[in-house]
C-alpha cells in the first residue's frame, strides 16, 4: 500500500517531469507538441508562471503498521507517479478567476485512482488559490481522461475540430470545465 502526496515542483524534479511530459510528446496525442522538450523549456512553462498557478509532483511513499501508528517505512524510497498543473487559461486579467488544469501521469500508473486524486487535489487548491472555473482541454481520442473529467463532474463546453495535426492525423480537440466556487 502506498500514501500518495502533493508536492510544489521544484528544480530537482524537472528532469522527471521532462522525461514523463516527452513520453507524451513522442508516443501520443496527449500533447500536441511534436518535437520534445529540453530542460529549459519545461522550466520556463512550470517554473516561471505566477504565483496563483500551482504545479505538483504527484509522490507516492509505501507505508506499513507499526504497533503504535500506521506511519512512513524508515527504508522507504518515494516516487513520483506524475505531475499535475494549474496553468494561465489566457493571458488577460478578465480570466484570472479560471484555471487550466492538466494531469500527466507516468506510463504504467494509470487505471489506480491517481488521477481522480490529482483532480480533487487540484479543485481544493483551486479554491484555495480563488478561482471559479477550472478547464481541462483535451484530445478527443484520449477517451480516458475525457471519461475522468466528466465522472469527476467536468462538462463538455466546447468542441474544435481538426484544429492539431500528429502524427499524420488530423485532431480534434474538447474543452470541459467545472465551476468549483
Amino acid at each position: 500500500m502506498t500514501i500518495v502526496r502533493f508536492e510544489p515542483i521544484a528544480e530537482e524534479h524537472l528532469p522527471e517531469v521532462l522525461s514523463i511530459y516527452n513520453h507524451y510528446v513522442e508516443h501520443t496525442t496527449v500533447s500536441f507538441h511534436t518535437e520534445t522538450l529540453s530542460l529549459e523549456q519545461m522550466r520556463a512553462q512550470i517554473m516561471n508562471v505566477p504565483a496563483h498557478y500551482k504545479s505538483y509532483v504527484i509522490v507516492e511513499e509505501p507505508f506499513h503498521e507499526t504497533e503504535s501508528a500506521l506511519s512512513l517505512s524508515a527504508s522507504s524510497t518515494s516516487s513520483i507517479a506524475g505531475y499535475i498543473l494549474m496553468t494561465q487559461h489566457k493571458n488577460k486579467q478578465a480570466y484570472d478567476v479560471t484555471a487550466e488544469v492538466t494531469v500527466y501521469l507516468k506510463p504504467g500508473q494509470t487505471g489506480r485512482g491517481l488521477g481522480g486524486k490529482s483532480l480533487s487535489f487540484l479543485e481544493q487548491a483551486g479554491i484555495e488559490s480563488g478561482f471559479h472555473v477550472l478547464i481541462a482541454t483535451v484530445c478527443t481520442e484520449n477517451v480516458n481522461s475525457i471519461a475522468l473529467f466528466e465522472r469527476y463532474g467536468y462538462e463538455k463546453c466546447a468542441h474544435f475540430r481538426e484544429v492539431g495535426y500528429k502524427f499524420g492525423r488530423r485532431l480534434d480537440i474538447a474543452s470541459y470545465q467545472k465551476i468549483i466556487g
